[in-house]
């Protein structure tokens, strides 16, 4: 099984299309409708400078029908730079992208950079420049900021890392996003930067309970997956939800047990446990309380190269 995220094929329900970043004038296939694909901007392959690239698109796409941007690779070569510049840059030209509901940030594979190596930057300027925006995808945490904010628009947020810094996950704590629907967090490991507590995870959760309709909750790749659990397993926002995932994580018995017996959750549709630590007993018992009730539970425990090896994230570097 494997965990690391690899180039999207579909966002926002669309299937991505690269943008050609090969030269000027060469012949190229008919580019499809505007509004029927993800635009993905990537500079790595061509080694193209997105000061190139990203003039090139607006002239050569009506952005005004374009619905999902993905940027891929922003640097053109490997001197990599933090993503602020190109986010000053898309955001300048919001006003040309007026129906524009969805964004991700760092489409990159292990190939290009790994995880952790990611320089992200201040997000919260996409979620200002389009207040109509539905979906947010962020890959890698590294200088992450999130400064706390009013969006009526925001339906999804997901963020892939192999560590979410404290002050990350504190400034979503302060975020009302009244419409959201799905959160997907990778909280990942101290050595990556994951430094959040059990204390910001229960302000995390305290936070939800003003978002009625969150269906979808993942807390997911920590190694205080645990305490997460714990917490989760005591706060009033999952009896709300439709799925739960918890997968990736250092996932153990004294987490297993918290959730059940914590609040019911055979109300859910899915439960995702996959990559844990626990024992066959629990997980036993995990079966025999939620699989009567339909629940799809996802329990593949986390492969040990030797037994003696100790709990991991399933993404870390």
């Amino acid at each position: 099984m494997s965990y690391y995220p690899s180039h999207l094929t579909r966002f926002h329900g669309l299937p991505v299309h690269d943008f050609p970043t090969g030269p000027e004038g060469a012949e190229r296939d008919a580019p499809p409708a505007p509004g029927s694909v993800a635009w993905r901007l990537s500079c790595l392959l061509d080694e193209i400078p997105f000061d190139t690239l990203w003039p090139r698109f607006l002239d050569e796409v009506p952005t005004e029908e374009v619905t999902a941007l993905v940027l891929g690779a922003w640097w053109d070569d490997w001197d990599e730079r933090g993503i602020d510049p190109v986010l000053d840059a898309i955001t300048a030209e919001a006003h040309r992208f007026p129906r524009l509901r969805a964004v991700f940030l760092a489409d990159v594979e292990s190939e290009e950079t790994e995880i952790s190596w990611i320089k992200q930057g201040d997000v919260t300027k996409l979620l200002r420049a389009w207040p109509r925006l539905e979906e947010l995808g962020v890959r890698g945490a590294e200088d992450l900021v999130v400064e706390p904010l009013l969006h009526d628009g925001l339906r999804t947020l997901r963020v892939e890392c192999g560590g979410l810094p404290r002050e990350a996950v504190r400034g979503l704590s302060g975020c009302d996003f009244p419409a959201l629907h799905r959160l997907d967090l990778w909280l990942g490991t101290t050595w990556y930067g994951g430094d959040c507590t059990r204390e910001d995870v229960d302000t995390l959760l305290a936070s939800l309970g003003d978002h009625p309709h969150l269906r979808h909750l993942g807390l997911r790749n920590s190694d205080i997956q645990d305490d997460i659990a714990a917490a989760v397993a005591a706060t009033p926002v999952v009896a709300g939800l439709d799925s739960l995932d918890l997968s990736m994580g250092a996932l153990g018995d004294d987490g297993g047990g918290a959730l059940l017996a914590g609040q019911p959750l055979t109300h859910l549709t899915s439960l995702n446990l996959n990559h844990h630590f626990m024992s066959e007993a629990l997980t036993r018992r995990l079966s025999e309380t939620l699989a009567p009730h339909g629940v799809d539970l996802a329990l593949a425990p986390a492969r040990r190269s030797h037994p003696a090896q100790g709990r991991y994230v399933a993404v870390g570097e």
